[in-house]
Parts: C-alpha cells; structure tokens; sequence
C-alpha cells in the first residue's frame, strides 16, 4: 500500500525575531504539520490543509524543501505501508494556535536553535534533513 502526505516547516518572523512551529504528536515526538493528500487536492493543498487542519495556522507555500520516503506497519491492517511525504517551507500568515487535540500534544513557536535542539533529542530521526534544509533556506545555522 502506497499513502502520500505533504506537510512543511512554518515559520514567522515578529519584530525582527525568526521562529518556527513545532509540534508534540500524540506519540510524544517532535515533528511538523503533515497529513495525507485527499483525492483531488494537490501536494500544495494538502501541505496548507494540513497545516491549518493541525495548527490553525493560516500559511503561504514556499519551496519545496524535501521529499521522505520510509515504510511503517499499518497498525490495524498489519500491512507494509510505503509513505511519500512532500515537505514545504511555509510562511506563517496567522499566529494563534490551534491544536488539533486528537493527533496533536502540543504546538510551540520556538527560536530556531530551540526548535532544533528539540527535535535532535525527540524528533523523528526521517525529518532532521527537512529541519535542516528549512533552516538553510531561511540563512540561519545552527549546527
């Protein structure tokens, strides 16, 4: 079985200061806004959907950062499942958060060093690169 996802890095800038949105799943892990593409949307709109959908952010699509692929075990149907996910960089438009309660624990702006030294200790090991090539795009270093 095949699914594909989008999703993306946002961020925003307030006064001069940079920050990302990062969230807390329900499995504990650091992560950003992604979900699957319904039939009809473009990567594009399901990355926007998406993020609205988990956050309540309203975004504007930038480049596309990366494209993942990885396989999970379907928890239900037992199944191999082959994920292709479409990551964007995505210029906040709104800043008030809302959290999708039933797949989301938390959702934060942090500063970028935070926000990297965050998913370094409990992120997903898949996303570090979009992380990183988001945080390349947008001139900061923190490594």
């Amino acid at each position: 079985m095949k699914e594909i996802s989008a999703g993306g890095v946002v961020y925003r800038k307030q006064d001069g200061e940079l920050t990302l949105l990062m969230i807390k799943d329900r499995f504990g892990k650091v992560t950003v806004a992604k979900g699957k593409q319904e039939p009809g949307e473009t990567l594009m709109q399901t990355a926007i959907r998406e993020i609205e959908e988990e956050t309540g952010i309203k975004g504007e699509l930038g480049p596309l950062l990366e494209i993942v692929h990885y396989t999970y075990e379907h928890p239900i149907q037992r199944i191999l499942v082959e994920k292709e996910v479409h990551y964007y960089l995505v210029k906040a438009l709104t800043d008030q958060v809302t959290v999708q309660v039933e797949e989301i624990d938390t959702v934060q702006w942090l500063k970028p060093e935070a926000a990297w030294e965050l998913h370094e200790q409990a992120g997903y090991e898949n996303n570090r690169s979009v992380l990183q090539k988001a945080l390349d795009t947008l001139g900061i270093q923190v490594i």
